[in-house]
């Protein structure tokens, strides 16, 4: 996902079903999220669109719920690129999250040669394990952020990502804050020094723009349901507006 000098820019899935999956692959969207924190979705659901998704020629990557090591296992197996893993508020959770991505010496996985991930048994072991994944824990609390350069320093993360509305919440305010858009720019300013992506998420294309010009490493836009919603309420008001 990383690598070819492109920002990638991506969406999250929150609708169980393949359909908008396919869509936002034929939108062009680099990578997509399938969101198991904020949408009613099963694992076997999320099984289901990272596979349509890689199918798409899309970077899969999974939002796990919380830090669970059997979560982050099952969905790894199941073909996800990488996971998203929430409320990493320090560097000690971050390494137990790196962990679980990856395998041992490094990490803590077990071994499911016989998943999806292995190719049903018939994948080499050696490129079974050997396939790297990305580990990005999301910053959303200012220890998060204080924490930031040490958890960008560990082996196992490939890149962090701030959510921004929890991180305002945290701090009794709004994203539209100073306070709260000096730390983004703090962790982005981390990031750049240690090479690594950071990311963020915006409802619409200009916000995101901004942010790349600015030295984000990825951009997740909008939603389907999100999409969804906006493109049937604005159709919705302009025949009630050519017929009133």
């Amino acid at each position: 996902m990383f690598g070819d000098g492109r920002v990638p820019v991506g969406t999250w899935l929150k609708i169980a079903g393949p359909e908008p999956v396919e869509i936002m692959a034929y939108a062009g969207f680099d990578f997509v999220i399938v969101d198991l924190e904020h949408a009613p979705l099963t694992l076997e659901t999320a099984y289901r669109l990272v596979n349509s998704a890689a199918a798409l020629r899309m970077t899969p990557l999974v939002r796990v719920p919380d830090h669970t090591p059997s979560t982050i296992q099952k969905i790894l197996d199941a073909g996800a690129q990488g996971v998203l893993v929430p409320k990493v508020d320090s560097v000690e959770q971050a390494r137990a999250v790196g962990r679980a991505v990856r395998f041992p010496p490094e990490g803590d996985r077990g071994a499911g040669g016989t998943s999806r991930a292995g190719r049903w048994g018939l994948r080499p072991n050696a490129e079974y394990v050997g396939e790297h994944v990305l580990c990005i824990p999301q910053l959303e609390s200012e220890k998060a952020i204080a924490a930031a350069p040490e958890i960008l320093a560990l082996p196992a993360v490939d890149a962090v990502f701030v959510g921004a509305a929890d991180l305002s919440m945290s701090m009794g305010t709004t994203p539209a804050d100073p306070a709260v858009r000096e730390l983004i720019a703090q962790t982005l300013r981390h990031a750049a020094s240690a090479g690594e992506p950071c990311g963020l998420a915006f409802g619409a294309a200009g916000p995101a723009v901004e942010a790349i010009g600015q030295g984000c490493g990825f951009v997740v836009v909008s939603n389907d349901t999100s999409m969804l919603a906006t493109a049937a309420r604005s159709l919705v008001s302009q025949v009630r507006a050519g017929t009133a």
